[in-house]
């Protein structure tokens, strides 16, 4: 894929997970990275494994004034020219348990933090000639599920904030896609237990979960050149699990 080269790229809650196999494959693929996270031992544990290409910079992703830092420090490293807003919350609560701190926390981290994101930079996309947004959602925000009424809430809006900075920014050379993974191999599926995980297995058509690093090749996708024309499309990858 082309367009990696020289090019510096912000990642939200890239020090574990999805966002650390995305910093992995931009470093592997020539750019310059900005992990940007809360979690501070594994951000720098990252940053020391990837070398040069890769920084560290801690960041609450509910702060517009450490948006406004890692933009900063990424445009330090050079022109900044994608975004992955990949940070988020899922804590799974029955509607009937679920309290307003909950669901403002969902609300909180995945929708204002995409916004934030998005806002923070679109100014130094313009100095640099355009760039990408990755926002991360989920096949949440394509149907639904059980038990999880505020993340889904949350993961439609990041689907239809997309969609709208899309439109806005199009004409500024920004292009901004969501991606909408299913089950994925992750820390984040501790969060449930051992047989919950097993049964939305079972119903994933392709009968696995998915890995982080195929959620990485298809963010890089949209990142890269190879991804011009595309703009506020929404990418479901999850073995069939949205059908």
């Amino acid at each position: 894929m082309a367009g990696f080269v020289d090019r510096v790229f912000l990642i939200s809650g890239g020090a574990r997970g999805l966002g650390s196999a995305q910093a992995r494959d931009l470093v592997a693929a020539g750019a310059q990275v900005v992990i940007a996270d809360l979690l501070l031992d594994q951000g720098h544990a990252l940053a020391a494994e990837l070398g040069a290409a890769c920084v560290f910079q801690p960041l609450d992703v509910t702060s517009e004034a450490q948006w406004a830092q890692a933009v900063a420090v990424a445009e330090a490293i050079g022109p900044l020219r994608g975004l992955v807003n990949n940070a988020g919350v899922y804590t799974p609560v029955p509607l009937l348990d679920t309290d307003t701190a909950q669901f403002e926390r969902h609300t909180r981290v995945n929708q204002l933090g995409t916004f934030l994101g998005m806002r923070a930079v679109v100014p130094a996309f313009e100095r640099s000639g355009g760039g990408a947004i990755v926002n991360m959602s989920s096949t949440v925000g394509l149907r639904s599920a059980p038990n999880a009424i505020g993340y889904t809430a949350s993961k439609w809006a990041v689907r239809g904030m997309t969609k709208a900075a899309a439109l806005e920014l199009a004409a500024r050379n920004i292009r901004v896609n969501s991606v909408h993974p299913g089950p994925i191999d992750t820390d984040m599926l501790g969060v449930r237990s051992a047989e919950d995980n097993l049964r939305r297995v079972r119903q994933v058509p392709m009968q696995r979960m998915g890995t982080k690093e195929e959620i990485a090749k298809l963010v890089l996708f949209l990142l890269s050149d190879d991804s011009l024309y595309m703009t506020g499309s929404e990418l479901a990858i999850d073995g069939g699990a949205a059908l």
